[in-house]
């Protein structure tokens, strides 16, 4: 069981930037992809960005040259930079991993944007 704690959410006004992180319980180097996800109400949850245990990523196509997952496995944590920030990005969002065969979430952190 890999237990993962989000922080870093909050209000923010539209153009700023919030950086969020990821926690996790124990060791994700053997972890195969960790991530983010987000859901607004109403809506269905949705990818937002991805990176692999190598390094690899991938991003939605809505938040792409504006957000940067980054990962650090000294710190058993995963990052999401997000900047110029709209009011629709506003949603709860959620870390991901994934060990297979088991995927791992967080209870999620809301970030609010004002226009």
């Amino acid at each position: 069981q890999v237990h993962l704690v989000e922080s870093g959410g909050g209000l923010v006004q539209a153009g700023g930037s919030l950086r969020l992180s990821c926690a996790a319980s124990e060791s994700i180097f053997n972890v195969n992809a960790m991530g983010w996800y987000r859901q607004a109400p109403g809506d269905q949850r949705e990818l937002v960005a991805l990176i692999s245990n190598g390094g690899g990523t991938k991003y939605a196509d809505f938040v792409k040259g504006r957000f940067t997952i980054s990962r650090d496995n000294g710190k058993n944590t995963v990052y999401l930079q997000m900047n110029s920030l709209k009011p629709e990005d506003t949603a709860v969002y959620y870390c991901y991993a994934e060990r297979l065969p088991y995927d791992f979430w967080g209870l999620g952190t809301q970030v609010t944007v004002s226009s």
